[in-house]
């Protein structure tokens, strides 16, 4: 598990490494992530890999990535794949 954010971190830091903490889930089904980037309060990220195509990939999305993301940054409202 990734350590918490630090005090005064900024949205993209904390969005990064809630990236990072879910990152080596999905690189064991042969996929990964990436942030593109963050508009107001919504986070675009980029699946890749075997992530791209999964028919499980908005499953993943919304109920392990977002809810990571805004764990981290409850000033996020939205994680879209784009």
């Amino acid at each position: 598990m990734t350590a918490w954010p630090r005090a005064g971190a900024s949205v993209e830091e904390r969005v990064l490494l809630a990236i990072e903490e879910v990152r080596p889930a999905l690189r064991r089904d042969g996929g990964d992530i990436v942030l593109v980037r963050i508009d107001g309060d919504v986070v675009e990220v980029r699946l890749r890999g075997a992530c791209r195509f999964c028919p499980m990939a908005c499953t993943t999305l919304a109920e392990f990535i977002e809810e990571r993301i805004k764990l981290y940054a409850p000033e996020i409202e939205r994680v879209v794949a784009v």
